[in-house]
């Protein structure tokens, strides 16, 4: 049993480990659930930011106590006003009158048992212990013998009988209460009398009519005294029975009339006061009114846990629809918005980034408010640097990515500012100013002077929201527009300590970055010049080349130069195996066999990725390094094996005379690659007359295009003609002529005999134009 059970917690564990270790395959590996847990993360992160925590939910306070701080309210609420209210409920509660049940029936009732009883003792003068005992039953009362024999008297007499029971009858026809004085207390305002009867209620206001129960007996004693026949003692006798026979016909219902109240009391609306958004609830060091107590818990209960959850929910599902949307569209819809799993990553960190600053900044504001009290908070917001984020993606990658990411951003940043549409296009348009003008950011420079248009933007953007909200050119205004052109330079600064930073952590290589690359001092290039002296030269004039080229067909003309300097560095590994760096020396594959020829040249396409790597030359610069020859086919030693090739041994395979590509990605790697192999192809020409280079350009471009080297790229034919314009205006320069001065007549007698001697080599045939020819790659 103890074996199966460890087996069994074995299992489990197992299963365990295999789940994590699928969950990590899972995010760690795959791209898609990469990007999937990257939303959800950045999701959650700005959800949590965005909403008030902690700090945000005032202290507890008493009526008297002194505040610790400014408070202020986030957003509009309603705060009831639980004084009011209750003394509202309570005068409603006043304004209902007590309810009292007039019963007409008691009087007839009371008489009618009278008379009953006087009928029954005419029939049964003297009655027994048993009708006796059904007489009290039917007035209700216990009789004494005297009592009984009063009674026989004035049954034996019926007129003095009836005059007692119409005596009786009349004063029952009064509202009789039980306790007047109680009754006068309590009905000063008025009472409302139910007849229970008819149903039908009135209010009495004069209460003269109604009589106590004393002064109904008083009255049925004073009409008494009218009975002949009765002594003094059995007058006596018959009060008390009557005051035993008296029944008040007006009670007060008090169930009922509490009732009543307690509705009036639910009937009452609480009583609410507007505390507007932004208002200063309480300020530190004053003394805490009930009022402002009442306000401090409305807002710890906008910012209690439950509360705080669900907005935090409903906030998450709108970013998680938001930025997966906006990814989804520009992926669908946006030709240049491709960014990577690295590039996501880099969005993601400058998103949340950018949001716990502004968090941070409006603690800051909060506290400035209190040291500068004629300047209001939200004054302060036109400074942040909403349009930071925008201006790094611009910078490390493009356009479309930067206008994908600053319109989420500024969506996002309406909504941590309390759902404000002035704000969020502040931040739109200061997204979309910033980027732009750091586009082909070459200089540092160049970011201050976008920043400088940046901050004429902002002050534009303050006078159109002052005149939106129809207000006039107040203080507050000349203080927003400070801060927003302040901002601008603050956006600048802040860009151009991160984008050192962002190049460091995710590996970018910007515009600045190639800046620093086109030293032509730095030490690979330097090793370049020293360990391949051709190809250093090749590089240079294939940099002039892509500038041009790029600038004409709006590519990147910095990454283009930048680029062709480094392209060729995986030659300094072999550098004797390339034509151009040969010079006087024994060419090394004439005692090569072609396909080895072509693995040496192939091979410094791998050095030159990995030469970059250890220089960190930036992942832009490697993947132009790998794509500089795509899938070209070595010709040159292609034929060479072919014409050795034996049919009965082996048979010559183009793909192992093909470069490894990939095919090259971007037009600037593109430019490389014809740059690349015209150049080559242009030290061949024996005349490079323009229209043999013309001639040259054509062919080359055309060769590559055919060969389907361009089919990955985005180069268009209008391209292609821009770019072999640009290649022969270039080229034209490099080969340009000179004037032949005339040398003295000495040395030319002298060139003459040393021609006769060695005879005329003008039969020579000129160099084939072909890149790959004698090792040059």
């Amino acid at each position: 049993m103890t074996g199966k059970t460890d087996r069994k917690q074995e299992g489990n564990v197992r299963k365990g480990k295999s789940v994590f270790a699928f969950m990590n395959r899972q995010i760690f590996t795959d791209s898609a659930t990469q990007r999937k847990f990257l939303l959800l993360l950045v999701s959650i992160l700005i959800a949590f930011i965005v909403i008030p925590k902690g700090s945000f939910i005032p202290g507890f306070y008493r009526p008297g106590d002194i505040a610790q701080r400014n408070v202020k309210a986030p957003r509009d609420l309603l705060v009831p006003d639980e004084a009011l209210t209750e003394k509202k409920q309570r005068d409603a509660a006043d304004a209902v009158l007590p309810l009292y049940d007039y019963d007409p029936r008691t009087g007839r009732d009371v008489t009618e048992r009278l008379k009953h009883g006087f009928d029954m003792l005419r029939k049964l003068p003297e009655p027994g212990l048993a009708q006796r005992h059904e007489l009290e039953t039917l007035l209700g009362i216990s009789l004494s013998d005297a009592e009984m024999a009063v009674l026989q008297q004035l049954a034996a007499q019926s007129d003095q009988a009836q005059l007692l029971v119409q005596t009786l009858q009349q004063v029952m026809l009064n509202q009789i209460v039980g306790n007047l004085q109680l009754f006068q207390t309590g009905g000063e305002r008025g009472i409302v009398v139910r007849n229970l009867v008819t149903r039908e209620e009135r209010v009495a206001q004069g209460l003269d009519q109604v009589i106590g129960i004393g002064d109904a007996l008083d009255r049925v004693a004073e009409k008494s005294e009218q009975l002949t026949g009765l002594s003094a003692a059995d007058r006596k006798l018959l009060t008390v029975q009557l005051s035993k026979l008296l029944r008040p016909n007006l009670t007060y219902n008090q169930s009922e009339t509490e009732t009543r109240r307690q509705q009036g009391r639910q009937a009452v609306k609480p009583v609410l006061m507007q505390v507007k958004k932004g208002e200063m609830v309480v300020r530190e060091g004053e003394r805490v009114t009930e009022e402002q107590v009442n306000k401090l818990k409305a807002l710890r209960a906008l910012g209690s846990d439950q509360m705080s959850l669900r907005m935090a929910a409903g906030l998450f599902l709108i970013l998680l629809l938001l930025l997966s949307v906006a990814h989804r569209y520009g992926r669908r819809n946006i030709s240049k918005y491709r960014p990577d799993n690295r590039d996501l990553l880099f969005m993601a960190v400058t998103f949340v980034g950018l949001f716990i600053l502004v968090k941070l900044a409006i603690f800051i504001c909060s506290a400035l408010e209190g040291s500068f009290p004629y300047i209001e908070s939200s004054t302060y917001y036109y400074a942040f640097p909403f349009a930071v984020g925008a201006m790094l993606v611009r910078i490390v990658l493009n356009s479309e990515v930067a206008l994908v990411f600053g319109l989420s951003f500024a969506m996002v940043i309406g909504l941590l500012f309390g759902d404000n549409l002035h704000i969020a296009l502040f931040a739109l348009v200061g997204s979309l100013t910033g980027g732009h003008w750091v586009r082909h950011c070459i200089q540092r420079t160049t970011l201050y002077q976008a920043g400088w248009r940046l901050s004429m933007v902002n002050v534009g953007m303050v006078l159109a929201t002052q005149l939106i909200a129809g207000r006039g050119f107040d203080m507050q205004m000349f203080y927003k527009a400070g801060f927003g052109f302040a901002g601008g330079f603050v956006c600048a600064l802040l860009v151009t300590g991160l984008v050192p930073l962002v190049e460091t952590l995710f590996k970018y290589t910007t515009n600045i970055k190639l800046l620093e690359l086109a030293n032509m001092n730095t030490p690979v290039l330097r090793e370049l010049m020293i360990q391949a002296p051709g190809t250093y030269h090749h590089s240079i004039i294939v940099g002039n080349l892509a500038e041009a080229a790029a600038e004409t067909i709006g590519a990147n003309p910095l990454l283009a130069r930048v680029a062709a300097y480094y392209h060729d560095i995986g030659k300094i590994r072999k550098p004797l195996y390339f034509v151009e760096n040969i010079g006087t020396q024994e060419n090394r594959h004439n005692k090569l066999s072609p396909s080895m020829s072509a693995l040496i040249l192939m091979s410094h396409v791998k050095e030159g990725a990995d030469m970059a790597r250890e220089n960190k030359l930036g992942q832009t610069l490697i993947d132009i390094i790998r794509q500089h020859h795509g899938t070209a086919l070595i010709k040159f030693f292609y034929d060479k094996a072919k014409n050795q090739e034996d049919p009965g041994v082996q048979q010559i395979n183009e793909r192992d005379y093909r470069y490894p590509g990939p095919k090259p990605q971007t037009r600037e790697a593109a430019v490389i690659m014809l740059a690349d192999a015209i150049e080559a192809a242009s030290r061949t020409l024996a005349d490079p007359t323009p229209a043999r280079i013309q001639g040259m350009v054509q062919k080359i471009i055309n060769n590559i295009f055919i060969d389907g080297q361009l089919d990955e790229c985005e180069l268009t034919l209008k391209d292609l003609h821009n770019i072999a314009k640009s290649f022969n205006r270039i080229l034209a320069g490099i080969f340009h002529h000179r004037i032949d001065y005339p040398e003295p007549v000495h040395k030319e007698r002298e060139k003459e005999t040393v021609k006769k001697k060695n005879g005329d080599d003008s039969h020579r045939e000129p160099p084939k134009e072909s890149k790959d020819s004698g090792g040059n790659a």
